[in-house]
């Protein structure tokens, strides 16, 4: 009855949260922290909440100073123009056609997110691209969803990303044996979200129509209102802008070869890009603030979901929820094991932490799965089928990021992207099944 109360608890908590969110009932930040402690209170774990949110905290400290410090550094970049060329070639390539636009961000999209970490692939996408769906007043909705399409085809089921890796660890597989395999669904789901940004791009070319480039040209000429123009005042040299390139170029090398703590890299990265680029003091002090008017909130974001995880961790919720998903298949349906835990792997991975899902839920859905036969590497598989949903669930930090890239809340967000992500992740079910990722027990 205790485990029944706290899986009522925990779905309530969720529910309360998407309500709040999704009617504007409350901003992101207040709702993520005021839901799971109003449910803890009534589960009786009042007394416990300081120590819960505090462990939560400390679990996402490290992705919050990561993200403080890459949205400074990437502000320094666009401030200076870094990424000015990359847009007006698209621009020129695209001649203004959204169709060609918002299918190019979904193949760069796809590329970038190669590099596995999520903050870093969509500063990467928005500084290229969002200049451009400012100019020509594409909806930025759409370079949201198709950048956390990507990023949860890409860097979620690859085995040097974060989800996958969990995946792997935590059943003790071998890393080339699990993905191989996995590779034609991937592949499959790849040309599916380019084929939903050419569907969401011949939308945006029936409200707005193909905009002549010359009229673009002008009005970029005539004012500089894409988020990578110079800053004021800033001296422009061909040094400067290749210094810039080559930063960053190392720190993406770095960053993929593991160097040091990517913490430690975007520190280190941005004191010498705001050295180098505004060498005067006063200079250093106006970017600081203006850029951090786009941190701080994401940073804050980051610290609420901690306390979310933390106390949905600590009361046990999360644990409880995914044994009730479990109990209520019936023994029949067992040869299907793998299929099941695909489409169980889509709300308990857009509800929970990859941590709290892969290293809590994942065992237990293993251990079930080996009574039917059905060996870990399909469930590993097959669990790393929710990550486009997670890519866009609350417990996803780069998420905070990305809608502070965009200026878009979460609940506009989800309501735009929720239906592609789930068709999507449904879609990677059918692909995995087709080429052979994962299995029907016989």
């Amino acid at each position: 009855m205790r485990l029944i109360m706290l899986s009522i608890l925990g779905f309530s908590t969720i529910v309360l949260f998407m309500f709040l969110v999704m009617t504007n009932r409350m901003s992101a930040f207040v709702a993520i922290i005021v839901s799971p402690i109003i449910f803890a209170i009534v589960g009786g774990f009042g007394q416990d909440l300081g120590p819960m949110m505090l462990e939560g905290i400390k679990l996402v400290a490290p992705t919050a100073v990561l993200l403080l410090f890459a949205v400074l550094y990437f502000g320094v970049m666009m401030n200076v123009g870094l990424f000015d060329p990359i847009s007006r070639s698209i621009l020129k390539i695209a001649k203004g056609d959204p169709v060609k636009i918002v299918v190019g961000t979904a193949i760069l999209a796809l590329l970038v997110a190669l590099d596995g970490d999520g903050t870093t692939s969509y500063m990467i996408i928005c500084s290229a691209m969002l200049p451009i769906y400012k100019k020509l007043g594409i909806n930025p909705l759409i370079l949201a969803t198709i950048a956390v399409m990507s990023l949860g085809t890409i860097s979620g089921m690859t085995p040097w990303g974060g989800a996958a890796t969990r995946a792997i660890s935590v059943l003790g597989l071998d890393a080339t044996e699990y993905f191989t395999p996995l590779i034609p669904a991937i592949l499959c789901g790849s040309a599916w979200i380019i084929l939903t940004a050419y569907v969401l791009g011949r939308r945006e070319r029936k409200r707005l129509g193909i905009i002549q480039l010359e009229k673009i040209n002008q009005e970029m000429a005539a004012n500089q209102e894409m988020a990578a123009t110079i800053a004021e005042g800033q001296p422009v040299t061909s040094k400067l802008v290749w210094f810039n390139f080559l930063l960053t170029l190392a720190l993406m090398v770095a960053l993929i070869m593991g160097l040091a703590p990517l913490p430690v890299l975007f520190i280190v990265g941005f004191v010498i890009a705001l050295s180098v680029n505004h060498p005067n003091l006063a200079e250093q002090k106006s970017i600081i603030k203006e850029n951090a008017s786009h941190a701080v909130p994401v940073v804050m974001l980051v610290l609420g979901a901690g306390i979310f995880t933390g106390i949905l961790s600590g009361t046990k919720m999360v644990d409880s929820m995914a044994s009730d998903l479990l109990r209520i298949v019936p023994d029949s349906l067992g040869p299907f094991f793998t299929i099941i835990v695909g489409l169980i792997s889509l709300p308990l991975s857009f509800l929970m932490s990859n941590d709290a899902f892969f290293f809590g839920a994942l065992p237990v859905l293993a251990q079930s799965a080996s009574e039917y036969g059905i060996n870990s590497m399909e469930i590993a598989r097959a669990a790393v089928i929710g990550q486009p949903l997670h890519s866009m669930g609350p417990t996803s930090a780069p998420l905070w990021v990305l809608l502070e890239l965009v200026r878009r809340d979460l609940g506009q967000f989800q309501r735009y992207a929720l239906i592609p992500v789930t068709i999507l992740s449904l879609m990677f079910i059918v692909f995995a099944l087709i080429t052979g990722a994962i299995s029907i027990a016989r």
